[in-house]
């Protein structure tokens, strides 16, 4: 899987985000450490949703399997 990375130099540093996943956002004074930030986002947004579809679920019968994406 692929997501793009889009950062922004504003006054106090830079800000980020990821155009395939709205909520993931990041900021800091350097780049290197907007990167750092974005990429620690991304995992709690996917942790967020995982425990909201956990509680959409609740003790219904579902089926989950892995799914692999082929990047382009």
């Amino acid at each position: 899987m692929r997501l793009t990375a889009v950062f922004r130099r504003v006054r106090n540093g830079y800000i980020g985000f990821v155009e395939e996943l709205p909520g993931a956002n990041a900021q800091a004074r350097t780049l290197k450490e907007a990167r750092v930030n974005l990429a620690e986002a991304v995992e709690l947004v996917l942790d967020a949703n995982r425990c909201l579809a956990e509680e959409a679920i609740g003790k219904k019968k579902v089926i989950r399997e892995p799914l692999s994406l082929v990047a382009e």
